[in-house]
């Protein structure tokens, strides 16, 4: 039977560079978990500065996330009251190459 990409893999196929909001919800559709909560976002984003993978600034408007995704527009909404005072509750520009999901795929909501 052959292999399925995973959720990380597949849209690294799409293009190199993803939005941080896309890569934590593809991280955790890997991962069977809930996606839109806020704060394991932030710890996501830590874990990935912490780890020295590069991040590149990014404003994501909260209508970009695609008006008929509701949960998606909320929970962008919801980071975006925080962005300036919590760079973990920033969006950025992540590039997705094997190192770098291999670090993603490491992160739990543990750390």
């Amino acid at each position: 039977m052959p292999q399925t990409d995973l959720a990380l893999d597949v849209i690294k196929k799409k293009v190199f560079y993803h939005n941080s909001v896309d890569v934590w919800i593809s991280a955790c559709d890997e991962k069977n978990i809930d996606w839109n909560n806020t704060e394991n976002y932030k710890k996501f984003i830590s874990y990935l500065l912490k780890n020295n993978l590069q991040l590149k600034a990014f404003n994501l408007c909260a209508h970009e996330a695609g008006a008929v995704e509701v949960e998606k527009t909320k929970f962008t909404e919801l980071l975006s009251e925080e962005k300036n005072t919590n760079p973990n509750a920033a969006t950025y520009t992540i590039k997705l190459n094997d190192k770098s999901i291999d670090l993603i795929r490491k992160f739990s909501i543990a750390e």
